[in-house]
């Protein structure tokens, strides 16, 4: 294991340990989590939650509704996220996907392999790879590593990675930090990674860094003071395991599923 992803493993033993599971995604469906990870690119969590609502307050918030709805009154409905008219183009391209692709369902997408998936969902308008891996991650239940601009100021503030490093750079070395963990955890820590990242860069991280009283401020964290892994004081793996046996079984994008989350966090600031 390189030693940039050695420390991200540290600091996510850190950030799990300071901040707790996570419970994400905030969402009680797996077509209301892509819904939301549409409407989330580019604004804050708040206009999410005000577009959810009004979705939800004219019973659309499910594959007939969004069929059936025109894309004119779904623009209306999403404004609060802004960039209405390329969002409610997206949902709609991916409802028609979906009914196309794979008889309108969710399950028979995420049958398919992960990279197979991938691609088909990089392929539609408005899919980049942050918001195909979020849908992979928290929809569909497959273990991939998603990357945000709060993990990419994160990397690059703490010389983990060049400025300019690219998605697959960042994702790569994040991977790396999981990879002697139990494959059958993975899409666990990783989930808890990402939520936590972002409760990092809310408080923190944000485009003027807040470093006073952050908790990945100590010395083990910033090059070139960086140790070599063995020497860390603090057993990441161990730090690890006890993390997932205090998350609620089965898995956390399933239970978010299931109940939402109580507490859905601000995206960008």
């Amino acid at each position: 294991m390189s030693r940039s992803s050695s420390l991200l493993g540290q600091m996510y033993a850190t950030l799990a340990d300071t901040y707790g599971p996570q419970h994400w995604w905030p969402g009680e469906t797996p077509l209301e989590v892509v819904v939301g990870a549409y409407l989330t690119q580019n604004t804050s969590w708040r206009g999410v939650e005000l577009s959810i609502k009004n979705l939800k307050a004219e019973n659309l918030l499910h594959l007939e509704g969004l069929r059936g709805v025109s894309e004119e009154e779904l623009r209306i409905l999403i404004r609060p996220s802004g960039f209405m008219l390329r969002k409610a183009a997206a949902i709609k391209t991916f409802i028609a996907f979906l009914d196309r692709e794979h008889d309108g369902s969710l399950a028979q997408l995420a049958a398919n392999p992960t990279e197979s998936v991938r691609n088909q969902l990089l392929a539609l308008p408005g899919v980049g790879p942050e918001t195909a891996d979020a849908i992979l991650l928290y929809a569909l239940d497959h273990p991939v590593m998603v990357v945000d601009e709060y993990l990419r100021r994160l990397v690059t503030r703490h010389g983990l990675l060049h400025e300019k490093a690219r998605y697959a750079e960042i994702q790569q070395i994040a991977l790396n930090a999981f990879v002697e963990d139990d494959a059958n955890t993975r899409a666990q820590h990783y989930n808890e990674f990402h939520a936590l990242i972002v409760e990092l860069g809310k408080r923190h991280c944000k485009g003027k860094a807040r470093c006073e009283t952050c908790p990945l401020s100590a010395s083990i964290f910033h090059p070139p003071l960086l140790p070599i892994a063995d020497d860390l004081h603090l057993d990441a793996s161990e730090v690890r395991r006890a993390q997932t046996k205090r998350l609620e079984a089965p898995r956390l994008a399933s239970d978010n599923r299931d109940k939402g989350a109580a507490n859905p966090r601000e995206r960008r600031q």
